[in-house]
């Protein structure tokens, strides 16, 4: 029995293995055949990755419909989605505080001045990085667009958050229609949502082959080149993203009351798909899964949290922000105090629900809290170029925050899902 559950994890394990000894050879190697051979398999990669997030808008549409349907009253519902923003929030808050306590003080041994930035040549440019900020929508833009004109639009556009405030609407519109008609609906959206998770299990039983493919290229190309500065910055903030995502562990056990392991079991195939595609709505169905099939959640939660979960909720937001702010400081020798450093965390908690769940998504949307703080724009091509790396352990963390978060609300649910939580 422990042999064939523990057999997916282990085939994605080996398979990660398997990509990341093969590629760091073949960069080593500097055998430019063999590095096309590495990067020939990345597009079997793409279509994996592209095949699940196929799945992603109809599984957040029909999932989100058939939860809302099942509770009792429009009050309920609201109550629950209550519950998750609360949740969340005390996450992003908790992740904040501790950025406080530790990233300033790390960046403080970097030395400072323009060294650094000589070899920023290769860098994106000031302008590019000015046109790319020019296109964010502003504040009062983003607000209005939370309401679709044209949801068809928005899915066919990949805008989640507006899609998943249709979503909710549209199920609690549907509570206040006839009995008959409001289960024609849940029965027809139900078959949607099965319908996907099945293509979502058989996506997943592919994952080794997908996540070889993608890791293989990316360690061709990246090798184990990270020195000076820019190594430096890689290698602090993946650290701190890796030692804030262990911490979700024992929070998941402590106040979730779930069996670490079995927490880890179920976060692992999340994580890998996070790790190869670094977008968290790409790992939504492996969380759906591992929430479902693992850990025995409610229905409620799987369906109406965790896709708000990766909708919205980007706990690693909050040290992503300002360990890249005190970086850009350090470089260019630009002050910064207690003062920014709580601008930027307040930011961080606030701005993070509209952060997109796509790959370097929460720092493009970073160039207003860099405006005010006093940091040069083009600090931002820099982050971009450096991040390949610390996007996969910001991903990994986002991913296993949303898990996190389910489990605790599962916790709040009832004596119901407790039971079920706790059951081997």
């Amino acid at each position: 029995m422990a042999n064939r559950h523990w057999g997916p994890t282990a085939r994605v394990v080996a398979a990660l293995a398997a990509g990341l000894t093969i590629g760091i050879a073949v960069s080593a190697s500097g055998n430019t055949a063999l590095r096309a051979i590495a990067a020939a398999t990345e597009p079997i990669g793409i279509l994996w990755i592209n095949a699940i997030r196929m799945t992603v808008i109809p599984l957040v549409v029909s999932l989100l419909f058939v939860s809302m349907t099942s509770f009792s009253d429009v009050r309920s519902a609201g109550r629950s989605g209550g519950r998750a923003l609360i949740v969340f929030a005390a996450f992003l808050v908790g992740s904040a505080v501790l950025a406080a306590v530790t990233v300033p003080i790390v960046f403080t041994w970097l030395p400072a001045g323009a060294k650094a930035t000589a070899a920023l040549g290769a860098m994106p440019t000031l302008s590019a990085v000015r046109e790319q900020a020019q296109q964010l929508p502003s504040f009062a833009q983003w607000l209005t667009d939370l309401v679709p004109t044209n949801p068809i639009r928005a899915g066919a556009d990949g805008a989640i958050l507006p899609l998943v405030v249709f979503s909710v609407l549209f199920g609690l519109a549907s509570m206040s229609i006839a009995p008959e008609l409001r289960e024609a609906l849940a029965r027809f959206f139900r078959a949607v949502s099965e319908s996907m998770l099945t293509l979502v299990r058989w996506l997943i039983a592919l994952a080794p082959f997908g996540v070889f493919a993608l890791i293989l290229p990316l360690a061709a190309r990246m090798g184990t080149s990270a020195v000076g500065a820019f190594g430096y910055y890689v290698i602090v903030i993946s650290s701190m993203l890796f030692v804030q995502t262990l911490a979700l562990y024992p929070i998941a056990a402590l106040v979730g009351r779930v069996p670490a392991k079995r927490f880890a079991e179920a976060a692992f195939p999340a994580q890998a798909i996070a790790l190869s595609s670094r977008s968290s709505l790409a790992s939504l169905p492996a969380l759906l899964e591992g929430a479902e099939e693992k850990l025995h959640c409610p229905p409620e939660i799987v369906g109406f949290v965790l896709p708000l979960a990766v909708s919205i909720f980007k706990i690693a937001t909050p040290v992503t922000w300002l360990a890249g702010a005190c970086f850009i400081a350090r470089i260019y020798a630009v002050p910064f105090g207690p003062a920014e450093v709580g601008l930027v965390l307040a930011a961080s908690v606030l701005l993070s629900f509209s952060t997109p769940g796509i790959p370097m998504g929460s720092l493009v949307t970073l160039a207003p809290v860099f405006a005010s703080t006093g940091l040069p724009v083009e600090g931002i091509g820099i982050l971009i170029a450096l991040n390949l790396v610390p996007d996969i352990f910001e991903t990994i963390m986002n991913v296993t925050g949303d898990m996190s978060a389910a489990v605790v609300l599962s916790r709040q649910h009832g004596a119901g899902s407790e039971v079920r939580l706790d059951t081997i």
